[in-house]
């Protein structure tokens, strides 16, 4: 079952949605899927509601995963060398889009989706 997931204040949060799953005893468990914020050429660039500081976004792209700081640009995990360049060029396009939905995300406020890269 999905619904989607409330806010503080009892609004839904845009991108978000709770996933019932049943653990072998059968108690439920709901686990939050990451909210997309863009995807361009097979890469998606996601942020987690309440992540840890420092501001971060990560990123899947066939079978790889990272988290890209927005500040530096430093990564953690492992992209293709062609993905992480296109991941950095979208980046430097969208720093100040990515903080204020950093911002958003630390009030459980919805984001907004970000252009991708063209």
């Amino acid at each position: 079952m999905r619904r989607p997931i409330k806010s503080r204040d009892g609004s839904d949060l845009q991108g978000w949605q709770e996933v019932a799953i049943f653990a072998e005893d059968g108690a439920k468990v709901l686990q939050k899927t990451m909210p997309e914020i863009s995807s361009f050429y097979g890469i998606i660039i996601s942020m987690f509601f309440s992540d840890h500081n420092p501001p971060h976004f990560h990123v899947k792209y066939q079978g790889y995963e990272a988290t890209i700081d927005i500040a530096t640009g430093t990564v953690k995990g492992q992209l293709p060398r062609r993905a992480l360049n296109m991941v950095y060029e979208w980046l430097d396009q969208h720093k100040d889009e990515l903080m204020v939905n950093w911002q958003k995300m630390e009030k459980s406020e919805p984001f907004d989706k970000i252009k991708p890269l063209e």
